[in-house]
């Protein structure tokens, strides 16, 4: 990209445009393989319908204005992107080993795009195994054969590491999923202070766009380990990074109702509801920084009341909040789930499913997780006599309407 002399200083590693998909990494889930391809070093904007070409050109040759397909940086990328959006795993594993059986792809950054795709598809279809012995194969992620410099001839006046930022991260996150939940605390420790160098380098560059895609990257992993403590009731270390990720984003409602939880999970109610009363606040004063509407700041508030209502085993109350927030919004799974097991708290088993079906036929796409499903075959257990027959019709709605990463075990047929 040409600049003028006034312009502040552009990063050598960073494309002519730059675009990430928008994500509130204080509810990410960690133990969740992460779709979008957020490539150290390529560009990530909205997806076009595609077709497979034979022609192509080197990033370095398009001009700034016609940089806005995501297959103008890898080969039939925006087909890819939207199968992922679907759950479409199987599709993107027989599109993938297409392209590679037709020769075409024909970059060594094409090459590591489609290898992170296929990584997250095997994941997401539980087949971990495989998606480690694929990023393995991959050696060292920080050799000269993974850097634009080395092939001057397709990649000119380019440099830096072509090795998209979501390989690093499911190098850190694969393990787990085999059950090597320390060594993968591991890397993502070590993908952490990845992370934090380069962004102590772009800082020293005054390379300022730069700097803030790498503290959100720092932002995500800080979160990604919050998760894994959480998730092992490591309740100390997880208050620090909480603390830590609240110190940098102080309007982060979401990240501060969680440190409320964690409070109510130490026994600290009196804190807990201090912490809840300060998401209120922030709401009634209209400070936001920009990750809720209006809608999801408002169910984030009623959650956390109805919260402190179930600790107090006052479900009747519990129930009424949450009834509030799906009223307001209908897709809010975690209320939909939270008033269900209230009512089942209450004895009301037939509400209770009646919640949770009506969810599933009002908003499958939102309501249809392995949490949800796990509760409700629960209660139809605990409801009918002939249990495996409701959980069966079940089960085969499911396998109709499902991406091909839902676990159908969660029905326990």
């Amino acid at each position: 990209m040409f600049t003028d002399s006034s312009s502040p200083p552009i990063d050598p590693d960073l494309p002519e445009s730059e675009t990430r998909p928008d994500f509130n990494p204080s509810s990410t889930d960690s133990t969740t393989v992460q779709t979008n391809i957020d490539a150290e070093e390529e560009a990530r904007p909205e997806p076009t319908t595609t077709t497979f070409e034979s022609d192509f050109k080197s990033v370095t040759d398009l001009q700034p204005e016609r940089f806005n397909s995501l297959d103008e940086l890898t080969h039939d990328l925006g087909s890819l992107h939207e199968l992922s959006t679907r759950g479409s795993w199987e599709a993107i594993l027989e599109k993938i080993a297409q392209a590679r059986a037709l020769f075409l792809l024909t970059k060594p950054h094409e090459h590591l795009t489609y290898l992170t795709y296929q990584v997250i598809a095997l994941a997401k279809l539980r087949r971990s195994d495989e998606a480690a012995h694929e990023l393995n194969s991959l050696h060292d992620f920080d050799g000269t054969h993974y850097r634009y410099e080395s092939f001057p001839e397709i990649y000119p006046n380019r440099k830096g590491s072509m090795v998209p930022f979501t390989l690093r991260w499911l190098y850190a996150l694969i393990p787990t999923k085999l059950g090597n939940r320390q060594e993968g605390l591991d890397r993502l420790y070590t993908l952490l202070d990845f992370v934090r160098d380069r962004v102590r380098e772009k800082e020293s560059q005054s390379f300022d766009c730069s700097v803030e895609l790498w503290k959100k990257r720092e932002t995500f992993v800080m979160n990604c380990l919050l998760g894994f403590h959480l998730g092992h009731k490591e309740f100390g270390i997880s208050l620090d990074l909480i603390k830590e990720l609240i110190n940098r984003d102080p309007l982060d409602a979401v990240l501060i109702s969680k440190l409320g939880s964690v409070q109510m999970q130490f026994g600290d109610v009196e804190g807990a509801k201090t912490t809840f009363n300060r998401v209120e606040k922030m709401l009634n004063e209209g400070k936001n920084n920009g990750l809720l509407n209006e809608s999801q700041f408002k169910n984030l508030v009623g959650r956390n009341k109805a919260l402190v209502y179930v600790v107090g085993k006052d479900y009747v109350s519990a129930v009424r909040e949450y009834e509030e927030c799906i009223e307001r919004d209908n897709s809010d799974i975690v209320a939909v789930n939270n008033k269900a097991l209230c009512l089942m708290s209450l004895r009301d088993l037939s509400d209770a499913i009646k919640v949770m079906e009506s969810a599933l036929e009002r908003v499958p796409t939102a309501a249809l997780n392995e949490s949800l499903v796990v509760n409700l075959c629960s209660m139809y257990e605990l409801a009918y006599v002939n249990h495996t027959d409701v959980k069966r019709t079940l089960n085969n709605w499911i396998a109709r309407v499902a991406p091909d990463d839902f676990d159908s075990s969660c029905t326990r047929i």
